[in-house]
């Protein structure tokens, strides 16, 4: 059996990509390692292969990546594999000088633009450094994989390299609604995100939207950098009991509360090539759980909503406006796009691609 080292910077708690993708390679008769960090607010996992959890004394910023690529250089070293996947350029460095130093298979997977993320939009020295790094690592490797069309085009654009597309789609699920809440809707239509709770998500411009929706409550599932700020706005402009802060759920966890959705939102600002290409798995969370769907007007997104017909695109990022445009989207029938949707866009079209990546390479 030939045994794949699977390495992540974040917790493995909520990243439903890599947990399909090692469920996947696992049922391939691949045996599997998954390495990422552990945090003091880290929740148990059960995992049908094995699992290791690193603990730092740095959680964020230059001494977190360089204690933990340090880290995870030293176990891949030490550690018997024959192949080596990479999630994102901040695991790509110990990755492939050890591939070179043990002669072992590489394969990248880019989640997303990484130098291009809104937190170092305005932090050149530091976006400068993963560039580099970027430009210098991914010429190089020739098994790679992405998320998108338009972030293998980039790619191919500019370094000339052949990314194939593994869309980050969500098993096929049956639509199960919870019965219990933390707090009381009163009734009200919910109005639903789910995902990382951070700069450029459109949150702040949801929360100016709610007093202008008095039937509507707005639930935020996720954590994240800004998260503190964004309660603080919700105080600020009274609004506790239009919108609640659910924190970090498990997949499971997610998958009764989804449906109980009107609206599904994925508000993405236009902050540089990472947001522009995005794909957000949350949007197909939403189909799957039968919610409509509001996003951002960029292309991925804009290319699943306007072809499945699950949807409308935002038309003015302003709250009064986009607050008519809610309502007006409420009382529209989406059920038989979304029912045709969800047998479609599930990880289950998408898996003999990422297989046949790994067994070409044994």
């Amino acid at each position: 059996m030939k045994k794949i080292i699977v390495s992540v910077t974040n917790d493995l708690t909520t990243d439903q990509r890599v947990a399909k993708v090692c469920d996947s390679l696992k049922s391939a008769d691949f045996e599997i390692l998954l390495i990422g960090r552990k945090l003091k607010n880290s929740l148990p996992l059960e995992r049908d292969y094995k699992t290791k959890r690193i603990r730092l004394l740095f959680n964020k910023g230059f001494l977190f990546y360089a204690t933990y690529n340090c880290r995870l250089f030293f176990i891949l070293l030490f550690t018997k594999a024959d192949i080596l996947l990479a999630n994102d350029l901040d695991t790509l460095l110990p990755n492939y000088l050890v591939s070179k130093l043990k002669k072992q298979k590489l394969v990248y997977d880019s989640h997303e633009l990484f130098p291009e993320i809104p937190e170092l939009v305005h932090k050149k020295f530091v976006k400068n450094i993963w560039s580099k790094l970027e430009g210098f690592f991914v010429p190089k490797i020739e098994n790679c994989y992405t998320v998108c069309d338009s972030i293998a085009n980039y790619y191919k654009n500019k370094y000339q390299t052949k990314f194939k597309v593994i869309k980050n789609l969500p098993l096929q699920k049956n639509r199960t609604k919870t019965d219990t809440l933390a707090f009381k809707t009163n009734h009200k239509k919910i109005i639903l995100y789910q995902g990382s709770v951070n700069l450029g998500r459109g949150l702040e411009l949801i929360i100016e939207t709610m007093p202008y929706l008095p039937n509507y409550v707005l639930l935020i599932v996720g954590t994240g950098d800004i998260i503190e700020d964004l309660k603080q706005l919700v105080q600020d402009k009274n609004l506790q009991q239009q919108v609640n802060f659910l924190g970090r759920k498990t997949p499971s966890e997610l998958q009764q509360i989804t449906p109980i959705a009107k609206l599904g939102i994925s508000l993405e600002e236009d902050l540089g090539l990472n947001y522009r290409y995005a794909l957000p798995n949350k949007i197909f969370d939403y189909i799957q759980a039968e919610v409509p769907i509001l996003v951002s007007n960029l292309p991925e997104m804009k290319q699943i909503v306007t072809h499945y017909n699950v949807g409308e695109i935002v038309q003015h990022r302003k709250p009064e406006k986009l607050a008519e445009q809610i309502k007006n989207l409420a009382e529209k029938d989406f059920k038989a796009a979304l029912k045709n949707a969800k047998e479609t866009l599930i990880w289950e079209q998408q898996e003999d691609k990422l297989l046949t990546i790994f067994k070409n390479l044994v």
